[in-house]
C-alpha cells in the first residue's frame, strides 16, 4: 500500500512509546484492536519510530484505518504498509490536520467549495479514532474518502 508520515510527537500516547521511538508491536496490535480493528492477520514489526506492517487486512477501509489507528501515536514518524486486502475499493486520500482546521473546513478543501456538509462523511470515515466532530488536532492524520 506505501508509505505514511506522521508527526511522531503528537497522537494517542500509549504505554511503552516515546517521542524518539513507537510502542511494542503487542501494544500497537492492542491500540488498533480498541477502536474495534480487526488485528488477527496483521504482523506489526516497530523500528525505532517506524511500524511495518504486513499480512492481510479486510478491506481497503479496514487497512487504512489500522495504518491512521498506529500512525497516530506518540513516537510514531511512519508506516510502511504492505498489507494486502480481502475486499478492495477506491483508496481514500490522507490529509495531516494543519492549526485552525475543522472538519467542515477540511471537506470545503478537499472535496470542493459548497461541498463543507460533506465533514459527516470525513468523520464517519475516521470512526472510532474520532469520538466528536470538533475533536480534530494539529498533526493528526484523516482519511478523506472518495465521494460516491
Amino acid at each position: 500500500m506505501g508509505l505514511w508520515n506522521f508527526a511522531k510527537s503528537v497522537g494517542a500516547k500509549i504505554f511503552g512509546a516515546s517521542e524518539a521511538s513507537a510502542a511494542t508491536p503487542e501494544t500497537l496490535k492492542k491500540e488498533a484492536e480498541k477502536h474495534g480493528l480487526d488485528m488477527s492477520g496483521v504482523d506489526v514489526k516497530v523500528e525505532g519510530d517506524k511500524i511495518k506492517l504486513s499480512g492481510k487486512a479486510l478491506s481497503t477501509e479496514e487497512a487504512e484505518k489500522i495504518i491512521l489507528a498506529l500512525g497516530n501515536t506518540v513516537g510514531v514518524a511512519t508506516v510502511e504498509s504492505e498489507l494486502a486486502v480481502t475486499k478492495e475499493a477506491d483508496a481514500s486520500k490522507f490529509y495531516t490536520v494543519e492549526k485552525g482546521d475543522t472538519l467542515w473546513k477540511i471537506a470545503e478543501e478537499q472535496y470542493g467549495k459548497g461541498k463543507g456538509a460533506k465533514h459527516t462523511i470525513i468523520f464517519e470515515a475516521n470512526k472510532p479514532m474520532l469520538s466528536h466532530p470538533d475533536k480534530i488536532y494539529p498533526g493528526q492524520v484523516l482519511r478523506i474518502p472518495p465521494l460516491a
